[in-house]
């Protein structure tokens, strides 16, 4: 049987792993950034620059961005299914 239990907890891990990707994306842009040609990272070490991006405010934005991002997702992929 289907139960609603069966359904969420799929959905629940698929809306973490989507999040989760559009927050590695969001640290993975910053980190490419940073080793740009006005990024401090060329001039500077590797753990300098992971401390310049991982702050709590990055964090935030990252998450709020992921939240917002998975809602229009969802919002696409149901009006086009």
């Amino acid at each position: 049987m289907n139960s609603p239990k069966n359904k969420i907890i799929p959905g629940i891990l698929r809306a973490l792993i989507e999040a989760g990707f559009i927050i590695f994306l969001f640290y993975s842009n910053l980190l490419m950034g940073e080793y740009d040609k006005s990024g401090n990272g060329q001039h500077r070490s590797f753990i300098w620059v992971l401390n310049d991006i991982f702050t709590k405010s990055n964090f935030l934005i990252a998450v709020i961005a992921a939240f917002i991002g998975y809602l229009v997702f969802e919002f696409l992929r149901k009006k086009f299914k």
